[in-house]
């Protein structure tokens, strides 16, 4: 590798070594200077060291915006990837600052240096085209959000979740691993548009067929859709608050980036079709009947809970479903209101876990009871929880309704264009499978503004919010009303940024 390529990678990878640059000064800094202090202020003072090297990183793209590919796909920079990592690097600030009310551990250096690594293998993943950088992207993540799954000490239901997540995560590797060496075996390549190009044909490959199942078992643990979910709850209810909210917003919105780049990119030309009346065999199909599961079972399954964590967790696996109709529909459109949809369910998610970890602290559970006469108790915290679940329901004006119009109607849309009634009854099953969400978000809501504290309890004073606290509940609930209000601000990039990519594709 000449000069020239090494200072070309070092440009493209600076956010990334950033954001590494973080996670050890945090780690350096707690070690050497900050143990002798009082927890919450250890606490303060990494929080404060990883969310300026996330900043600083974002400053950096804002500021440099770059438009390259090193090594055939090993490392892409476009109005696409940048605009995911920023994404991701938001949502891992939060993630941040939810963990500055936490005490579940004193090793706070290392946690934090742990978030930021998990943030750094999300963002190869979302810059990467090339299967052999997004496997060793995915490693990466999934081991630092193992560990922080497993970090609270105190909590049997920590370990049993970490343990469950990492011998699924292994499974889902081995299964990813066979997929690709698949891949690689019938193409000779390892970047995505040229696998495409080696493998497309007018039929099918039997071993095709077999590594499409393969990335389709992958990946589908990744984004935690049926039957490849079960980890998902008790990871959702046994994590730590911060960990938690990392894997259902950031993890989420990395997973399903990569999801739909092989799918869309290295699979092109073997999409088949899931149209009513109209099966031919692919990859698309398979999402189909995937989409449909998840929608199905995490929207029922979500109903009988009495863990509101536990709650969120299968409310994860129905949206996955919805984000796979529009992979299903294969076109511009539909991946670009998918990628809207789901930063705002990220944004959503994180906020409704900071507010049923408060209310954990508060009331000793997370169950829909501990939630009663919330609005008497913290009113601000109980209006940030009925924007977040509202949203994730799909009401108007937020932005989760905005993300799932346009995502519905990109899905229609791409199946009128072909001439079929295609997949909508797929988009069908998701309108009936949303508006059935709406009971189990409107059961948490209830309990929150309509039931009153339990008989014989006392009186409750208002809860006092600390300053990251109100920043962390209070600013993704803004921006979800500034988002429902003005979808553009953030869909008209999203949309630019899809279309230029798509070119190159």
């Amino acid at each position: 590798m000449n000069q020239v390529s090494c200072l070309e990678l070092l440009k493209l990878a600076a956010p990334q070594i950033i954001v590494v640059i973080a996670a050890l000064l945090v780690l350096g800094a707690d070690l050497l200077a900050l143990r002798k202090l009082e927890l919450r202020l250890r606490r303060i003072i990494g929080a404060v060291i990883a969310c300026v090297g996330c900043l600083a990183a974002v400053t950096y793209m804002l500021a440099l915006p770059q438009h390259a590919n090193f090594m055939q796909g090993m490392l892409v920079a476009d109005p696409l990837t940048q605009l995911v990592k920023v994404a991701l690097l938001v949502l891992t600030i939060f993630t941040i600052v939810i963990s500055v009310e936490t005490d579940f551990t004193p090793h706070i250096g290392e946690y934090l240096a742990l978030i930021l690594l998990a943030a750094v293998g999300m963002m190869f993943l979302a810059s990467s085209e090339d299967i052999l950088m997004i496997f060793i992207s995915l490693e990466l993540t999934s081991l630092s959000l193992y560990i922080l799954t497993a970090f609270n000490k105190r909590n049997v239901n920590s370990a049993e979740a970490a343990l469950k997540y990492f011998l699924f995560g292994g499974m889902a590797a081995a299964f990813t691993l066979f997929g690709l060496s698949l891949l690689y075996g019938m193409s000779g390549a390892t970047n995505l548009g040229q696998i495409a190009a080696a493998i497309k044909g007018p039929k099918l490959d039997p071993l095709l067929v077999v590594a499409i199942v393969m990335m389709v078992i992958g990946f589908g643990f990744k984004v935690a859709v049926v039957p490849f979910h079960l980890w998902a709850p008790d990871a959702y209810q046994g994590a730590p608050a911060p960990s938690a909210a990392l894997i259902a917003s950031g993890s989420k919105v990395a997973s399903f980036l990569v999801f739909a780049k092989v799918m869309m990119i290295g699979f092109k030309g073997a999409e088949g079709s899931a149209a009513w009346h109209a099966y031919l065999p692919g990859w698309v199909p398979v999402l189909a009947v995937v989409a449909g599961a998840s929608m199905v079972l995490g929207n029922l399954a979500a109903i009988v809970q009495i863990s509101v964590r536990r709650l969120l967790a299968y409310s994860a696996v129905a949206n996955t479903g919805y984000l796979l109709v529009a992979v299903s529909a294969n076109g511009t459109a539909s991946a670009g209101a998918a990628l809207f949809y789901v930063i705002v369910y990220g944004l959503a998610t994180l906020g409704a876990l900071a507010v049923t970890a408060a209310v954990e602290r508060d009331r000793g559970n997370d169950s829909p009871e501990a939630f009663a006469g919330l609005i008497h108790r913290s009113p601000w915290q109980a209006v940030a929880l009925l924007v977040f679940l509202t949203s994730l329901a799909g009401v108007p004006p937020l932005a989760g309704f905005v993300g799932k119009f346009a995502l519905f109607g990109a899905a229609m849309a791409e199946s009128a264009r072909g001439g079929s009634s295609g997949l909508t009854w797929l988009v069908s099953l998701a309108a009936i499978m949303s508006a059935i969400s709406l009971y189990y978000y409107l059961s948490v809501l209830k309990q929150a503004f309509v039931r009153d504290r339990p008989d014989g309890e006392p009186s409750s004073p208002l809860v006092a919010m600390s300053v990251s606290h109100v920043l962390c509940v209070g600013l993704p609930a803004v921006v979800l009303v500034v988002l429902g209000l003005f979808p553009d601000l953030l869909l008209d990039p999203i949309t630019a940024a899809v279309n230029d990519s798509l070119g190159s594709w």
